[in-house]
Formats: structure tokens, sequence, C-alpha cells
């Protein structure tokens, strides 16, 4: 198992040379980023009526100076990574902060925006009365950005720019939680995931009309194996039900995304299944030097993961880098950094038709 881990940093490190190199040859291409909780870096801490927030310890606790940021992680979160792997020494900062310095706004947008609001799903009745940003809020939010890089360049540099950036989006989950959740489960599935698709479709459309060309979009993984959802099954085990919709949201959306890149010239995307990715790693831990797929790290009660990862009332691991679950249903740091290796790096099984680095050299 060393060995294999070893080899496995080691490949890393080179990767990240490789990296640095390549970033170092021409300009960086812009980032925006849109979803949830995965993908959040600090949005809903700027929401003073959120209720979706986790700006407080024990998160944050490998962040520099082991600071709670609002990331759903104890240190950086999946964009964070796909940033750096990009080039980028920081990952691209919520619009909300971007605000607070309107004299240089143009210029804080060419290097990207991070827009992902914890506790929003694709539809915008999801999480509506959280006090959180919804997806369809969250591109109004980039609209703002195209006018004022429009005003600030031109629309034909504008245009330029946003042709080369890479929109990153990771949404879903929490639409199919909360309908687990409901009272009112009487759309059958297939409806639901379609309706689902649907609306993603309009968002997707809606951004590709502002200038979006190149999509890397991060499918729902096995929700079903979250700490909190396991307590709920008498042997620890995954829910395949509510697995069973993420699969089929999986192919639905991938069915989606090959009729819009034939309807729209110039449309590039990669799809990472999130499903595979993380079943790759319950089902094979020991190769990705983790000793606990099941358990929160930091939490309370059964599987650590029926209560709020709160200091000091949590329990709060020793062994970050070898647990796959931070709290009740986000990644630990390790996790997230291995996620992002892989939808940047990974075989078409777990990203495809291209990887996301394919996709951000893709010119």
């Amino acid at each position: 198992m060393a060995k294999r881990w070893v080899s496995l940093s080691l490949f890393l490190i080179i990767f990240l040379a490789m990296v640095v190199s390549h970033s170092a040859d021409g300009p960086l291409p812009g980032i925006f980023i849109l979803g949830d909780s995965t993908a959040d870096v600090g949005t809903n801490t700027l929401l003073p009526q959120s209720k979706v927030r986790s700006d407080f310890p024990y998160n944050g606790i490998d962040f520099p100076h082991s600071r709670p940021t609002g990331r759903f992680s104890n240190g950086f979160n999946t964009a964070d990574f796909l940033a750096k792997f990009i080039g980028f020494r920081r990952s691209p900062p919520p619009f909300l902060s971007i605000l607070r310095h309107e004299s240089s706004l143009s210029k804080r947008f060419l290097r990207g925006i991070n827009f992902a609001s914890a506790g929003s799903g694709i539809l915008d009745t999801t999480g509506q009365t959280l006090g959180i940003i919804t997806l369809g809020a969250q591109i109004q939010h980039f609209t703002t950005v195209h006018s004022n890089l429009t005003a600030a360049i031109g629309a034909e540099e504008t245009a330029k720019f946003l042709s080369k950036s890479l929109f990153f989006i990771s949404t879903g989950s929490n639409d199919i939680i909360y309908y687990f959740q409901s009272n009112n489960r009487t759309v059958p599935k297939e409806e639901f995931i379609q309706n689902l698709v649907d609306a993603y479709e309009n968002h997707l459309r809606t951004l590709f009309n502002l200038g979006a060309r190149k999509f890397g979009i991060i499918s729902v993984p096995p929700i079903g194996c979250c700490p909190s959802l396991r307590t709920l099954d008498p042997s620890d085990g995954c829910l395949e039900e509510m697995n069973d919709y993420a699969t089929f949201f999986y192919t639905t959306i991938e069915a989606l995304l090959q009729r819009l890149s034939s309807e729209y010239q110039g449309m590039k995307y990669s799809l990472g299944n999130a499903y595979e990715m993380t079943m790759n790693v319950i089902n094979n831990p020991i190769a990705f030097n983790f000793t606990d797929v099941k358990c929160a790290c930091c939490g309370g009660g059964k599987l650590n993961a029926e209560s709020f990862c709160v200091k000091p009332a949590a329990a709060l691991c020793s062994d970050r880098d070898e647990y796959l679950f931070w709290d009740m249903f986000h990644p630990t740091k390790q996790a997230c950094k291995l996620a992002a290796f892989t939808l940047y790096t990974g075989e078409p099984r777990f990203v495809s038709p291209i990887n996301f680095s394919q996709l951000a050299m893709d010119n």
C-alpha cells in the first residue's frame, strides 16, 4: 500500500511541475465556477440571512492558519484544487467579495469568479428558504460580470475572453436530497430527473448565449453513501434508491450535453462522472490510502454523522487524510484533491469525452 501511495504522490508532484511549466507558457484562462457547497469558497458567509454556512471551526482546520473560510471542508475544496491544477495560485474569489472593490472590478473578473452557493440546486425552488443564492441567481450575477467586462474591454474582446474561459458547474445533489426529504414523492424517478435536466438545459443555454463555450460539468456523486444517509440504513450501507437517482441523472445529463454540443457550434464540454469516481474509492479505499470511507471525520453520533461539525462539541478525527468524508455530507481536503486530480487528468471511465486538462488546452 505504501509503495502505491508513494508512486501516486510522486506522479502528482511531477504533474504539478508540468502544470507550472505550462502556465508559464501563456496567459491562463478565466475560471467561472457555479454550483453548491462542493464548490462554495465563502459565498454563504457573505449572506447574513444564510442558514447554510461553515464559517466556524473545526471547518478549515487544515486551511492556512487553520481558518474557517466558509468552505465545507477541513481545508481546500475541489474548486480550489482545479484552479491550482490549471495554474492559479489561488482559487477565484466569491462574486460577493469582489463587489467590495468596485474600482478594479473588470481586472478581477478577468481572472475568474466563484458564484457557488451552498444549499443551492438546479431548481430555483431548491434551498429557496435557506437564504442561499440559487443557480438561476448565480447566472444573473454572471450577467453582471458580462456587462462589466463589455463596458471595460468591449464586446469583441469580451466574447474572445469568455470563449477561452472555463465554466465549472457542480450541482444536482441537493435537488435529489430535498426531493427524498419531502413528503410529496409522487413524481416518478424518470420524470423528476427529466425535470432537473430540462432546467439544467435552460441554464446552460443562457450561459452559452452570454459567451460561455467550455463547460466542465461535475455530475452527482453516490449521495446515498454519504455518512448522514448511511445512518438511515440498519447495516450502515448506502441508500441504493438515492444512488439510482444519481446514476440516472448522469446518463440523462450525458445525453443532454451530447445534444447541445451538436447543436451549438463551438461548444466543448467535459463531464465528470462523480458517481463512478467516488464508488471507485469506496470499493478500493486502500489503493488511495483511505482507511475510513463510511464515517464522518468531524461530527457526532452514529458514524459521527448525526450532528454538525461544530467546535468544541464535535468529535474530530486526527488522521484526516485517511477519511473520505469530512462531515455528514462533504469530502475531506484529501478527497477533494483526489477528485480534482481525476477530473483534470482522468480516463474516459471517470471523465468524458475529454478530461478537464484537455478542455483547458483545447483552443
